[in-house]
């Protein structure tokens, strides 16, 4: 079901509703219903496999972006207001540029990915080994952010 879902999704990637989910835009209930509906009209699957993989995924927008990704100028968007008014050093400046890499690639990155390779090949702390306590709960915040939008408002 998921390779069908990604296949289809991928294909109808200029759907409102695909568009807000990479866009990185707040979803309402509508988009979420017009998703399910989609994938199901389509013949993907039936209500129940878009139910378990929403169940899954802890929701519906998240298994969606899951498929798709976040559109690299949302996720660089996104990181904008975690770098706006640092001066980043090179091995911050690649950490956030993975964290990009990661939201375009997977749609969300939860906090303890930051813990595990590739982020622990540039400092084996995590993010506490490249910024101070705030900024690493600030970029936290950012990806929590970037992980509610997919969540219905």
């Amino acid at each position: 079901f998921r390779d069908k879902a990604r296949a289809f999704l991928r294909q109808h990637l200029n759907h409102i509703a695909v568009q807000k989910v990479r866009l990185n835009r707040p979803l309402t209930a509508t988009d979420l219903a017009e998703l399910e509906r989609m994938l199901v009209e389509s013949g993907v699957g039936d209500a129940e496999d878009v139910r378990q993989a929403a169940e899954r995924s802890q929701g519906l927008g998240l298994f969606v972006r899951s498929l798709v990704g976040l559109d690299r100028a949302a996720a660089k968007e996104a990181l904008a207001k975690f770098t706006a008014g640092r001066t980043l050093t090179a091995d911050q400046l690649e950490f956030v540029n993975l964290v990009v890499d990661h939201l375009t690639e997977l749609g969300i990155v939860e906090p303890e990915r930051l813990y595990g390779a590739p982020f622990t090949d540039l400092t084996p702390r995590g993010p506490e080994g490249l910024f101070q306590d705030a900024d690493v709960n600030e970029l936290l915040r950012v990806l929590d952010e970037v992980r509610a939008t997919a969540l219905a408002a």
